[in-house]
């Protein structure tokens, strides 16, 4: 085998400590251009346009991602492109956040005359400070590395995990000062699992109506058998004269009833119910409630409004939450 020859898993535990060391050594040149660099941006009226030429181009699609998804438009332009009719996509209102790692990025730089008469500001994270684009942009980001993660120092690896890194502190200090909350990304992460996690409340799951199982606390429990069958979601909830909620029957407490006393037929429904059982509001998220019945070992939970917690709305069954693929 191939691999016998090379100790691979040496291979791969001197990249991963070259590249997490390159990181790490970012963290001390943090100061008074990163803050301005936010600043910028954050103050930003128009967008950050984000450009980047080969692996720091791919870099810069991924930080464009990252910014746009986290509260921050951007766009990114190939420079190639811009030089060829994409810079009508910047703005005078734009901030320019440029990634090389030599500096000297051939397009990039014949981008920068027409970017400096529009009077557009430009952050740049650059794997050399001293360096043509480094003259030229207003603020500096030092995501320099000594060496590539390539045995022969040539691949760009180490030094586009150290832009990425850099470009990634941007986002999250933006994020930050944004207040950007769970609900705002959920707005920029509609599809997938993602964004059926964040968006879907009980509401849309639950039970309610005509389809919610509720029998009065003095109700026989034959009453609530048929219930609990009728409505086929194994549980009803006790509920007294003013329709609030006492406690709860599952089919586990109807064997436990019948295991105590064979009259179990005659017996009143608060007789047998589980008191004070698990609820949740209507306005909270379905992986919460499923976190709730998985934590209490549970399938179903009674879903009240934020200003009533006595009288149920609706019941969500963990069913309905799962064949959804929510999963937490």
């Amino acid at each position: 085998m191939a691999t016998q020859s090379k100790d691979v898993q040496a291979i791969a535990r001197r990249v991963l400590r070259q590249e997490s060391e390159a990181v790490a050594a970012l963290v001390d040149r943090i100061g008074p251009e990163f803050a301005k660099a936010v600043d910028w941006i954050f103050n930003c009226a128009g967008r950050v346009v984000v450009a980047g030429m080969g692996k720091s181009g791919q870099i810069s699609r991924k930080i464009c991602a990252t910014l746009a998804s986290t509260g921050t438009p951007a766009l990114y332009i190939h420079p190639g492109d811009a030089l060829h009719g994409d810079l009508g996509m910047v703005g005078r209102s734009d901030v320019l956040l440029l990634v090389s790692n030599s500096g000297e990025t051939e397009d990039i730089l014949r981008m920068l005359p027409t970017v400096k008469v529009l009077g557009v500001p430009i952050v740049a994270i650059l794997g050399r400070v001293d360096s043509t684009i480094g003259r030229q942009a207003g603020v500096i980001l030092d995501a320099s590395v000594e060496h590539e993660a390539c045995p022969m120092d040539l691949a760009p690896t180490t030094s586009t995990t150290a832009a990425l890194a850099m470009g990634d502190a941007l986002a999250m200090a933006l994020l930050e000062l944004r207040d950007f909350a769970v609900e705002d990304f959920a707005l920029y992460h509609p599809g997938g699992a993602l964004g059926k996690k964040l968006l879907t409340t009980v509401t849309a799951l639950m039970h309610s109506g005509d389809e919610l199982p509720l029998v009065h606390e003095e109700d026989l429990v034959k009453k609530a058998i048929l219930t609990i069958s009728e409505k086929g979601l194994g549980i009803t909830g006790v509920v007294n004269a003013d329709g609030e909620l006492l406690g709860a029957i599952t089919d586990g407490d109807l064997r436990r009833g019948l295991e105590r006393d064979e009259n179990l037929l005659r017996l009143m429904a608060k007789d047998v119910m589980t008191t004070d059982p698990k609820w949740i509001l209507d306005t909270d998220l379905a992986v919460r409630a499923l976190a709730v019945m998985e934590d209490h070992a549970i399938t179903s939970l009674f879903v009240m409004v934020r200003t009533d917690g006595r009288h149920p709305h609706g019941l969500i069954h963990i069913h309905d939450i799962l064949k959804t693929g929510i999963r937490r």
